[in-house]
């Protein structure tokens, strides 16, 4: 099992680790992947709930980093350590410069980029940044296209209902081809329908820890019956619980083998409410991670 942890900020300030200083402890560690979120914007009074717990949307979402500022500086500093986004709100950065910065992070990190990509649940931010909002993983999904087909080939065009464009060239090319994997990461009722349609993997947050194997068994049940219905071979998808690990190794032990039974590849640490830097010693987080997972 394949093991990362998210990089989730209280604050972007003196009390959080170098990215590239944090990325080189996790690999020297031995751990897999390092996962960064999306949040370009906020707003001063949202009124939309945030979708878990009591509503209210914590604090830190309000500062999350630039995504692929981020994760270079992760890249920089690594040489195996593959970097991801947990998940990128597609439909709020634009196809064509989001692309060739896709594209270059790839190439210089010799096909080392995981983009995680979602449609976002902040309407009042995502408005702003160009996101259709009540048609957004429509949009998601057109977005994947257009990039994928500047990524795979000499000079793209594409022609759809939020994205076109004639004979465009976008150099580099990604290491990996057509594109980085893209997985998709929603609690929405067809996500495991655009999986199977155009998805690489499927990185779903499952945030109770102690449902987490069931809900992923009956997940991942549907989602071989849609790998079905459109001829996917499901055991070829890249499939990335995140998840709150207890602090017991030996029922950690057992979590990774009762999901390694059900076809997950890789397991993240993640936590939605608290974040990994700027609430108790982020070193202390990252050897308890080692001590249980690896």
């Amino acid at each position: 099992m394949k093991i990362g942890i998210s990089m989730i900020y209280k604050r972007v300030d003196d009390s959080a680790p170098n990215p590239g200083d944090f990325a080189r402890e996790c690999e020297q560690m031995g751990l897999e992947s390092v996962w960064v979120g999306d949040h370009m914007l906020f707003h001063g009074h949202p009124t939309t709930k945030f979708p878990i717990g009591s509503g209210r949307i914590p604090d830190h979402y309000a500062h999350f980093p630039e995504p692929f500022i981020v994760l270079a500086m992760a890249a920089a500093t690594t040489q195996r350590l593959r970097i991801g986004t947990s998940v990128l709100l597609a439909p709020e950065h634009p196809p064509l410069p989001t692309a060739k910065r896709v594209a270059t992070l790839d190439r210089l990190t010799n096909g080392r980029v995981i983009l995680g990509v979602g449609a976002g649940w902040l309407r009042e931010a995502a408005i702003p940044l160009g996101s259709d909002f009540d048609h957004r993983w429509s949009q998601a999904e057109e977005h994947v296209q257009a990039m994928r087909e500047l990524w795979s080939k000499p000079a793209a065009s594409f022609h759809g209902r939020w994205v076109n464009f004639d004979d465009i060239v976008v150099n580099p090319k990604p290491v990996q081809q057509p594109g980085p994997p893209i997985l998709i990461g929603s609690t929405d009722k067809r996500a495991l329908r655009w999986v199977a349609r155009w998805g690489d993997g499927y990185n779903p947050v499952c945030f109770e820890t102690d449902k987490a194997v069931d809900y992923l068994r009956r997940k991942l049940a549907e989602l071989r019956e849609e790998c079905d219905k459109v001829g996917r071979n499901f055991s070829k998808l890249d499939v990335t619980a995140m998840v709150s690990l207890p602090d017991d190794r030996a029922r950690v032990q057992e979590l990774i083998g009762q999901m390694d039974e059900l076809g997950v590849g890789r397991i993240v640490e993640v936590s939605a409410i608290e974040p990994l830097f700027g609430v108790g010693d982020w070193r202390a987080k990252l050897e308890r991670l080692g001590k249980i997972a690896l």
